[in-house]
């Protein structure tokens, strides 16, 4: 199993990425082999300060690196020899397992979508986030942020690709599908809700259980919460708050601490053929272990050819 991890992407990278590296190798199969892809001399004495297993690890040189507020299209065709355009020159011709980077997210979305492609049938990729809830467990929101405006085939398709990652990441058996609405009787909402709701209920790959309220989000009433991106990138960035107003308020609270980003890492994109996460641009070393342990469970299960499998029988009920 070889994973590629973009080792310049981030604000604090390559530091803290070596270090992500380190705090991974320490607790990983010996078959997990990172391709760690950055500038050799940048990466050099960082690397030999962590005492990195030279076993363990392969270093791809890239002379280039995509800022944050860059073009994505522009930049990936510009600079070819750019850490995110070798990896996924890397995963395209399947040098690597998965890719991972905390670096532009614009340029990761458009390497996914244009060089890795989409699966067969999925109409959009979709990015999703865990949701902490208060009995200990996790739940998955999607989308938060890719798909702002979306049609109701759309968030059927994204309570599949979360129904399939609750299930073979998250390891929950059966999970239950919500559609975030402002009600829980069928009938409610705007007029995307009001036709996504018979779509959801009349699909035999879901576990639809109807319509959940903002205040059921971090309930364990439902798995998986479906809405478009708009309003899933809202609830995102103020579940991310949370964290931020216990550590200046110097609140200690065991549930707070797991609103910590670093505790994820970052997020698969959902669709595409191939392995591939996008990590907070702030990603420290415990983001960066936590990513690469996800790409790791999403190869091992096999959660693409899952994917595959469920989308062939959604072509034929169609």
């Amino acid at each position: 199993m070889r994973i590629g991890l973009d080792m310049m992407g981030g604000d604090y990278a390559p530091a803290e990425a070596v270090k992500g590296v380190r705090l991974f190798l320490d607790n990983a199969a010996p078959e997990v082999h990172l391709v760690l892809i950055g500038d050799e001399q940048a990466l050099a004495p960082l690397i030999s300060d962590a005492r990195l297993d030279q076993s363990r690890y392969t270093v791809v040189h890239s002379s280039q690196v995509i800022g944050m507020n860059e073009h994505p299209t522009k930049a990936l065709k510009e600079k070819p020899q750019s850490s995110i355009s070798i990896g996924f020159h890397l995963l395209q011709n399947k040098k690597v397992d998965a890719f991972i980077s905390a670096g532009n997210t614009g340029a990761m979305m458009v390497g996914a979508i244009y060089s890795i492609k989409l699966i067969p049938g999925v109409q959009r990729p979709t990015i999703s986030t865990i949701l902490p809830r208060e009995d200990g467990s996790n739940g998955l929101l999607l989308d938060v942020g890719i798909n702002a405006d979306c049609k109701p085939e759309n968030l059927v398709q994204f309570a599949i690709l979360g129904s399939l990652y609750s299930q073979y990441i998250m390891g929950t058996a059966t999970p239950r599908v919500g559609l975030l609405n402002i009600g829980e009787e069928e009938g409610k909402g705007n007029l995307l809700a009001q036709a996504t709701y018979p779509l959801l209920k009349e699909n035999a790959l879901l576990n639809f259980i109807g319509n959940v309220e903002g205040r059921d989000i971090f309930k364990e009433t439902v798995d998986v919460i479906v809405c478009e991106g708009f309003t899933g990138n809202v609830v995102l960035k103020m579940a991310e708050s949370f964290h931020d107003v216990a550590v200046r308020r110097n609140i200690k609270d065991e549930y707070m601490d797991r609103f910590d980003h670093e505790q994820y890492g970052g997020t698969p994109v959902l669709g595409v053929a191939e392995p591939v996460i996008i990590g907070h641009g702030i990603a420290r070393a415990e983001a960066f272990k936590n990513m690469i342990r996800t790409a790791q469970q999403m190869i091992e299960s096999k959660l693409m050819d899952k994917i595959r499998e469920s989308f062939v029988e959604v072509a034929k009920e169609n």
